[in-house]
């Protein structure tokens, strides 16, 4: 039995502008250069209320106990023709090299992850690690983004006084910007959700997303969107060939052939995140096995009700973790809202995961 290819989109956002992406640290000097798939949720939700379709929205994510009908990476960089991603932490990194240092790479191409797949060496001579964008990149090339800082003051209402202070944000170069995949569950949930989907994003495209947005800050041109189908949009091959079954004892350039199906798939198969994630209540995943490391998030409440409140922090599955599971990972959406709260607040923990073969980094 084959698993049904999920309508999906791709869209880039090319900023106008500096971005800020709140740290896991939330520290004004520090910046991060992934914005992630719940945060991307959140937004979108936001997006959905100004719309006029937000409880069809919650209803048919969050709140839908047959699963989510639209899912979302995180945004990752890109540059030009280049999709940059976190890689597999099944396959990466690469057996050490005199020449670069392979394990400092935070992104990788996509094309590459195919590659790696099939056994390829990357050639040490024809790629570089970019160290502020943390992006392996062409030889000879830049990254697609540099961190920076601004300053500000803050200043009393009164005149009694002013606070000088800096923020760090990320500034990108000439063609380039941040990307994500939208993964819809089916062709209904698809011609329900696209159109809206696609307007909650040219609404956060012209209001912006991360910090600083009173500044102008986190805002893009009118998104690209891009259709296709999943996983083959992001492995091109990815339902072409059988996987290989998972071994007892072990733990955007287009590259060579991937040996992945959704055909027949062994147990346990292995799935990439793409996302976040949240283990749902049906998802059987083997965590004595597997690559895969665990994120705190937490943040602040946006809210008509009462604004600037902690939510509940939540560990969760950063991407590019790597997960044995029988019959793939689904996740959940958690409310996070503090006690006494007047709405639930939902952390998406929805999983975007490409099913992968099973490899273990020696």
């Amino acid at each position: 039995m084959t698993r049904a290819p999920e309508p999906g989109l791709v869209v880039k956002l090319r900023p106008t502008g500096p971005w800020r992406i709140g740290p896991d640290s939330g520290e004004r000097h520090d910046v991060d250069s992934v914005y992630h798939s719940d945060s991307l949720y959140s937004a979108i939700t936001g997006a959905m209320s100004i719309l006029g379709f937000l409880e069809d929205w919650l209803s048919a994510t969050a709140r839908n106990p047959e699963g989510p009908a639209v899912r979302f990476s995180s945004l990752f960089p890109f540059q030009n023709e280049i999709g940059f991603v976190i890689p597999p932490r099944s396959v990466w990194p690469p057996p050490a090299s005199t020449k670069v240092r392979w394990k400092n790479a935070r992104f990788i191409p996509l094309g590459l992850v195919g590659r790696l797949f099939s056994g390829q060496l990357l050639d040490e001579e024809g790629w570089a690690i970019d160290g502020p964008s943390q992006c392996l990149v062409p030889a000879g090339r830049p990254g697609p983004f540099r961190s920076s800082s601004r300053a500000g003051a803050a200043v009393d209402r009164l005149g009694a006084g002013v606070e000088p202070h800096a923020t760090a944000c990320i500034e990108f170069h000439p063609g380039a910007g941040l990307w994500a995949v939208v993964a819809f569950a089916g062709q209904k949930e698809k011609e329900r959700w696209d159109e809206r989907v696609r307007a909650a994003l040219r609404l956060l495209a012209d209001s912006g997303l991360g910090g600083e947005r009173s500044l102008g800050w986190g805002r893009s041109e009118t998104p690209e969107f891009i259709e296709g189908l999943l996983p083959e949009m992001i492995l091109p091959e990815a339902s072409s060939r059988p996987a290989p079954p998972a071994e007892p004892d072990q733990q955007l350039e287009q590259g060579g052939p991937v040996e992945l199906s959704p055909a027949v798939a062994p147990s346990p198969s292995a799935f990439w995140l793409l996302s976040l994630f949240t283990p749902g209540e049906n998802d059987a995943v083997d965590w004595k096995r597997g690559n895969y490391c665990v994120v705190a998030r937490c943040g602040r409440i946006e809210s008509m009700a009462r604004s600037g409140d902690l939510k509940k922090t939540v560990n969760m599955i950063a991407e590019g973790s790597v997960l044995l599971a029988g019959d793939g990972v689904r996740g959940a959406a958690t409310d996070v809202a503090p006690d006494g709260f007047p709405h639930p607040v939902y952390r998406s923990g929805f999983a975007l995961a490409i099913p992968i073969p099973w490899q273990a980094v020696a």
